[in-house]
């Protein structure tokens, strides 16, 4: 089954351009080295939790936006053979990963084994 890779980024608002051309741009590399899809998607019906939120897990600012993204792999295995140059192919061909339309640090990613496809 598929491996996915998922990620939850605050992002400013006035960004949205910068970030989807990033996001396209990084896709070409993960789709060379063996993804299948890439997801990008910005927030535009997000709630605010009581206890918890994709706000809170971002601290996102009142400037940002919440955007949910995933790479889908064919297997973890090719994830992990893939992950490693994407980001060298990235940094032969010049791309500036210091130059990302959001902060990286608050970030949250993760792998996931796929157990339900329908």
């Amino acid at each position: 089954m598929t491996y996915v890779d998922g990620f939850v980024a605050a992002v400013p608002t006035a960004n949205k351009e910068k970030y989807r051309k990033h996001a396209a741009e990084a896709a070409v590399f993960f789709k060379r080295h063996g993804a299948i899809q890439l997801i990008e998607c910005w927030g535009d019906d997000v709630p605010k939790g009581e206890v918890t939120d994709f706000y809170g897990a971002v601290k996102a600012k009142e400037d940002e936006t919440v955007v949910f993204s995933c790479v889908i792999w064919p297997d973890k295995a090719a994830r992990e053979a893939g992950n490693p140059k994407v980001f060298a192919d990235m940094e032969a061909a010049g791309a500036d990963m210091s130059e990302m339309p959001f902060d990286g640090k608050r970030l949250i990613y993760g792998g996931f084994e796929t157990i339900v496809d329908v």
